[in-house]
């Protein structure tokens, strides 16, 4: 949401809930103390949602770290013989050599 809207927007808050409290009670008393309140209101709400957000985007980045690791952590077990791999007969040991013998 740009700044703009957001400041119209909570100025339109406030002067609603002026304006509410004032026909009410006809009192500017009441009206500035309870404007205040709302706006001590609205800004710890707008502090809980901001830490409620750095809370989730935490817990995305560590179950991402969780998936990355489980991932990683994968063997396998076995490997598919690679198609240049010649095998000497007097040794087990592997040797490369041409896919295709002359």
């Amino acid at each position: 949401m740009p700044f703009r809207i957001f400041c119209r927007v909570l100025g339109l808050v406030l002067c609603s809930n002026a304006l509410t409290v004032y026909f009410a009670s006809h009192s500017i008393r009441l009206v500035v103390v309870t404007t205040l309140a709302c706006s001590l209101l609205l800004q710890v709400g707008y502090f809980a949602s901001v830490l409620f957000l750095i809370w989730r985007s935490g817990c995305a980045s560590r179950a991402g770290q969780r998936a990355e690791h489980f991932g990683s952590c994968k063997e396998v077990r076995s490997q598919p013989a690679d198609h240049d791999e010649v095998r000497n007969e007097s040794s087990d040991v592997p040797q490369l050599g041409p896919a295709f013998p002359c």
